[in-house]
């Protein structure tokens, strides 16, 4: 089974919700990766759950899957980007956090999504890492409690410079956390070349048992700009092959959020570039 193509929503950003998802069903995706922010599916703004059946409606008129993605820059903090975070000193900035993820897990529930993505944030400069964990896990138990009673995974996502920042420390919070059922993992299929040792392909296959949701753009060693498919290192043959081999059921979600100036054309040419790499992964195995 080939994998489920998506594009975030991130990266549509000067297109209307309705427009947007429009457009990825009239260019053959799968799904959407659907970012809850002020320009689409606000989680802040009035009447909440009237706003998602409307969602609902229009991605089952389409036959589009959807995962939601809680990581837009100023949702909460018109100040500071992807501010405030789990790890946040104030308990109150954290709390404001956690109300989002919890907004999140009803909003995916009552969409069918395939998982919640999450991250856990940075530290703050010269605290203890130890401080962080006990934070991030206090965040993180009733958003997993909600999760597990919604039917719908959080997958957390390592991001570079976080306290979660690799898939090392993903396992790391996954031990502490005592290995709940409903905790998974995004995987950043360039976040891999970015920082991993091992490459991509075998980053999917090692993350296998935990996998709930993928995003894909290309990317450079060591440097970490999500860049589109080509610009950078990555060889996604095999990185498809490794998805259809483990038998991931989620979306693989294409992720540009710096470029909704082009949105657009960035989805079309995605989705040819990874309908061409799919069907390479599958000659190679003729």
């Amino acid at each position: 089974m080939s994998p489920r193509l998506g594009y975030g929503t991130n990266g549509l950003t000067d297109l209307r919700l309705d427009d947007a998802l429009g457009l990825l069903a009239d260019l053959g995706y799968d799904g959407v990766g659907l970012t809850l922010d002020h320009m689409h599916l606000d989680p802040l703004a009035p009447d909440l759950a009237g706003r998602t059946r409307a969602v609902a409606a229009r991605l089952g008129s389409l036959g589009l899957g959807v995962t939601v993605e809680t990581g837009a820059r100023y949702v909460l903090d018109a100040r500071r980007k992807h501010g405030p975070t789990l790890l946040d000193a104030d308990p109150a900035a954290r709390a404001a956090r956690v109300g989002l993820l919890l907004r999140a897990v009803r909003v995916a529930a009552d969409l069918g999504a395939c998982a919640v993505h999450c991250f856990s944030g940075a530290l703050g400069g010269g605290e203890e890492p130890r401080a962080g964990w006990d934070r991030l896990e206090e965040g993180l138990a009733p958003v997993l409690d909600a999760a597990d009673l919604a039917g719908v995974p959080l997958a957390v996502e390592p991001e570079p410079g976080h306290l979660v920042g690799d898939l090392a420390s993903f396992h790391t919070l996954r031990h502490r956390l005592g290995d709940p059922p409903s905790l998974g993992l995004t995987l950043d299929v360039g976040h891999c070349q970015c920082l991993e040792p091992a490459p991509p392909a075998d980053c999917v296959r090692d993350a296998a048992p935990w996998l709930r949701h993928v995003q894909i753009e290309d990317m450079r060693r060591g440097v970490h700009e999500h860049l589109p498919f080509g610009d950078g290192e990555i060889d996604f043959p095999p990185v498809l092959d490794a998805l259809d081999a483990v038998g991931y059921q989620g979306l693989t979600v294409v992720e540009l959020p710096r470029h909704s100036h082009a949105g657009p054309e960035l989805a079309r040419r995605s989705i040819e570039f990874l309908r061409h790499a799919r069907a390479r992964a599958k000659g190679a195995r003729v």
